[in-house]
């Protein structure tokens, strides 16, 4: 086992800074200026919030004039509501229509603002062999993760599972030619919410740069990418317990970086005392249990959060081999138990918030591959 220099921090020592959710409803869609202080000098700040895809999206621009800050949120926002009108795999709409068309076998005119997201998940579901699996959409709907808020929910019948199992529907099934998709399997039905969400994150960071913007944050849910710098000062980000009870070390962010978690805690529902949550491993049909969350850093955010369900799938066994093949260099997992699985290069950028977590520091990663 790789031993890397200790630099933990104890409790009393950090910022006290919670996780970023949770906060009133209230401040949706305002937008406050605030001051930022770093390297004793105030620049000003813009924030704004407002909600998609059932989450609070929170920007916060630095260095910015106020109109040009106004442009580029409204164009943030919108672009957002764009992509979940266009995403939604639980209502009507162009996701809808396409997993109409699949199952069928016929060739059709692929919507464009999709096409970006299938190319993505064909390339990490092959690196995954198949861990990461947008397209058993199907095997989402029967454990009851294809409506917003999944409750009141039950099990379903090992024969059903075992069904879709046997149909193995995969991102290889559908055939992309320029703009034209054909699929090849009838229990192909495609479900991006996994990666829906770093997808707009991406595609808005592209957006503020655009407007000559150099430093920001964008997050939503468990997804955040950051560009330049908070006034001098790194972008501090916490990252959660993988319980989601609290917060398990702090991650400085200074240039460009995406960081994403993929936890038990996200998307649940309880049934007789058992949590399932929504992350399923494609080839059981059933909620994964070796492992309670995953973060990984990445340039962009789409990819960290095809990785970090690829990863989370593959469990403390095998997360490391995997992350290598997925050309990803931090990633950190927390297992069952309540070990701390991580590679030397991320511990050594974190701040651990308690001293007696238990960790297990593998060996370095490699430098990218898939990337």
């Amino acid at each position: 086992m790789y031993h890397a220099k200790p630099h933990r921090m104890h409790a009393n020592q950090g910022n006290g800074r919670q996780p970023l959710s949770g906060w009133p409803m209230a401040l949706i869609a305002t937008v406050a200026y605030v001051l930022l202080t770093g390297c004793g000098s105030e620049s000003p700040a813009v924030t704004s919030r407002f909600t998609a895809f059932g989450e609070i999206v929170d920007i916060s621009l630095v260095q910015v004039r106020p109109d040009t800050a106004k442009q580029a949120i409204r164009s943030v926002r919108e672009g957002f509501e764009a992509l979940e009108e266009d995403l939604n795999t639980w209502a009507d709409g162009q996701m809808a229509r396409v997993n109409q068309l699949l199952p069928t076998g016929e060739a059709f005119e692929a919507p464009v603002g999709i096409l970006p997201l299938i190319h993505l998940s064909q390339r990490y579901a092959d690196l995954s062999d198949n861990r990461f699996n947008p397209a058993c959409g199907k095997l989402n709907a029967l454990w009851g993760f294809n409506v917003a808020v999944p409750e009141g929910m039950r099990p379903p019948p090992s024969h059903a599972i075992e069904q879709l199992l046997e149909a193995d529907a995969r991102m290889s099934d559908v055939e992309v030619d320029i703009l034209t998709l054909k699929g090849h399997n009838p229990a192909l039905r495609l479900d991006f919410s996994a990666i829906n969400q770093a997808y707009a994150i991406d595609l808005a960071i592209a957006r503020l740069r655009e407007l000559n913007i150099r430093h920001a944050q964008i997050k939503t849910g468990s997804d955040l990418r950051a560009i330049g710098n908070r006034s001098g000062q790194p972008w501090r980000v916490p990252i959660r317990r993988g319980s989601g009870a609290g917060v398990l070390a702090i991650l400085d962010i200074n240039g460009e970086e995406s960081i994403v978690t993929r936890a038990v805690h996200d998307r649940n529902w309880l049934h007789d005392g058992v949590l399932y949550h929504s992350i399923l491993d494609p080839r059981t049909g059933r909620p994964v249990r070796h492992t309670q969350s995953v973060t990984v850093v990445h340039p962009e955010a789409a990819v960290a959060a095809a990785a970090a369900n690829a990863l989370f799938v593959a469990g403390p066994q095998q997360w490391h081999a995997l992350a290598r093949t997925l050309g990803i260099q931090y990633a950190l997992l927390v297992d069952s138990e309540g070990t701390v699985h991580l590679n030397p290069e991320f511990y050594d950028r974190i701040q651990l918030i308690d001293d007696d977590i238990p960790l297990e520091i593998s060996q370095p990663l490699s430098p990218s591959v898939a990337s």
